[in-house]
């Protein structure tokens, strides 16, 4: 069993990682990809590896979402990862709108023509 300290080194190191590897990502994909293209991947990626959940009823601690549904999914059935796969569904679902408003938010601004000087009369 965890210590309450030990806890809170596991959740920092494995949310540290996966900040890390999303920046990583998103540095490595920048002169590749639109930046439009890279919202849609590294948003609904963030909602996956941060989203939290509790592993089980009565239990007073978090687990990433995504790790919680998939070992309930695959030792137990679907029906017990659904607490796990509420939120994790709604985090994505929400991830990819922002990332959508993102990319109409770049179009718009890429495509509005320079402000251009007053016409003198």
């Amino acid at each position: 069993m965890l210590s309450e300290q030990s806890y809170h080194i596991a959740m920092a190191a494995y949310l540290g990682a996966a900040v890390l590897a999303l920046l990583l990502t998103a540095w490595w994909l920048r002169r590749r990809w639109h930046p439009a293209w890279i919202g849609l991947l590294v948003l609904p990626g963030a909602a996956v590896l941060l989203t939290p959940a509790y592993p089980e009823a009565g239990v007073s601690t978090l687990a990433p979402a995504v790790i919680v549904a998939g070992f309930q999914w695959l030792t137990v059935d679907q029906a017990a990862a659904e607490h796990a796969l509420r939120p994790l569904l709604a985090a994505v679902g929400l991830a990819l709108l922002l990332a959508l408003l993102f990319a109409v938010a770049l179009r718009l601004r890429r495509g509005s023509p320079p402000a251009s000087a007053p016409a003198e009369s």
